[in-house]
């Protein structure tokens, strides 16, 4: 089974579009006014991202648990109208990647730090929706490394992969890499995103490219 990142991995500089639903959510749902700009939002969760956006706006932790649901939902709401086409940002190597497993009969799934509104709107704007089984996203779990813990235990309960079958998850940041490390399954790590080659090697991948070009069949089904 291979699980794959969104941002920076499926897809390359995708827009503004993301952030400015997140900023127009908490606006609307909690009447103030925020900004992304200070936040390293490559690798995080997108509730991650809301909640420290209205921690900088000086509102208080009982109020942003109660306040999250409702902005989670109209960012997603907000996101499904104004993303673009995303055709043109879909990443080096993607398709004919996907094209390959999808022959393979390999199964496909996402591990992203999206919500799942937001994930499903981009993979459709980019016509890569219709590879992918299942997934698990921000509003699943707290962390990347339990987002990828859920969708190998829904893939192995869906019977879609063996107890010892081999899971690979892609992505281009060292919260993708250290997701696999903490589940045992192996990483390839993808510099399609902000994160340098050198950067993402000091994090000791098992495969490291500069893009999916570079990645074979072979190399998936290979002894490391």
């Amino acid at each position: 089974m291979v699980l794959f990142d969104i941002d920076g991995t499926l897809l390359r500089r995708a827009g503004p579009h993301h952030r400015q639903a997140l900023v127009d959510a908490v606006r609307l749902v909690a009447g103030v006014a925020t900004t992304t700009d200070d936040i390293p939002v490559q690798g995080m969760l997108d509730q991650d991202i809301l909640a420290w956006m209205l921690k900088d706006a000086r509102i208080s932790a009982a109020r942003v648990e109660a306040m999250l649901p409702g902005i989670m939902a109209r960012a997603q709401q907000l996101y499904a109208h104004q993303c673009p086409d995303l055709k043109r940002k879909v990443a080096p190597g993607v398709r004919a990647l996907l094209r390959k497993l999808k022959r393979a009969q390999i199964p496909l799934g996402l591990v992203t730090g999206n919500f799942s509104g937001i994930a499903g709107r981009k993979l459709a704007q980019a016509g890569l929706h219709h590879y992918f089984q299942f997934g698990a996203f921000a509003e699943d779990g707290p962390t990347r490394g339990e987002l990828a813990r859920l969708a190998i235990c829904r893939a192995r309960g869906e019977g879609w992969i063996s107890w010892d079958a081999r899971i690979w998850l892609i992505g281009d940041h060292e919260n993708d890499i250290r997701a696999a490390r903490e589940n045992g399954i192996r990483a390839i790590a993808v510099a399609t995103g902000i994160s340098t080659a050198e950067q993402l090697r000091s994090f000791s991948p098992d495969i490291l490219l500069p893009d999916l070009r570079a990645l074979t069949l072979e190399d998936l089904f290979a002894e490391r």
